[in-house]
């Protein structure tokens, strides 16, 4: 089996040079950055202080077990009362990556992660958008196989951002099924 990015080069390149008509190589589209983003919700704005910390930490923590990269908090822009948020507040983590370890993650993605869910049939073609970029959630991180479900605290899903350089729909479509993400097509 090739590795994601030998297969890029090697059978994909080929196939969106013909089937689009690109003479150029670096105008074929490719995938750029996978972004990996949660939020805390709930869980930390009713929670103390102290309580909020752990909870930060162990969610940023099972997200660069994930991802093999450490995860970065995203803060509250605003103070908003009625939810309890005041602003610096850590309201999120997510995790950008890129090169090696975003090959290295979408494959264990692709072959192992979504077999492996629960209930999955295929990732819906509206999942992507008008610029090819993939927008998939994962709603228990327990799916992964680097996450022992006994050492958890909490159980909670983010989304993953397939970030390509497709110029619309059609073409970042046909670049993830290439890829070998398994998208399902409308009847």
């Amino acid at each position: 089996m090739l590795r994601l990015q030998e297969k890029y080069k090697k059978e994909v390149v080929p196939a969106m040079k013909e089937k689009f008509g690109f003479k150029n190589i670096m105008a074929v589209p490719k995938i750029e950055k996978v972004v990996i983003n949660t939020g805390f919700g709930r869980k930390v704005t009713a929670a103390g202080s102290d309580e909020r910390k752990k909870i930060n930490q162990a969610i940023c923590q099972d997200l660069a077990t994930i991802a093999g990269q450490a995860a970065v908090l995203t803060k509250a822009k605003k103070s908003i009362a009625g939810f309890k948020l005041r602003e610096g507040m850590a309201v999120g983590a997510m995790v950008v990556l890129r090169k090696k370890r975003m090959y290295d993650f979408l494959e264990r993605l692709i072959n192992i992660v979504l077999p492996r869910a629960r209930d999955f049939q295929g990732i819906n073609a509206d999942s992507v958008d008008k610029q090819g970029n993939l927008n998939m959630p994962i709603k228990e991180h327990i799916i992964f196989p680097e996450i022992s479900p006994e050492k958890i605290r909490f159980i909670f899903g983010f989304e993953i951002s397939v970030v390509t350089t497709a110029k619309d729909k059609e073409q970042g479509l046909e670049l993830l099924k290439l890829l070998g993400f398994p998208i399902k097509i409308k009847k």
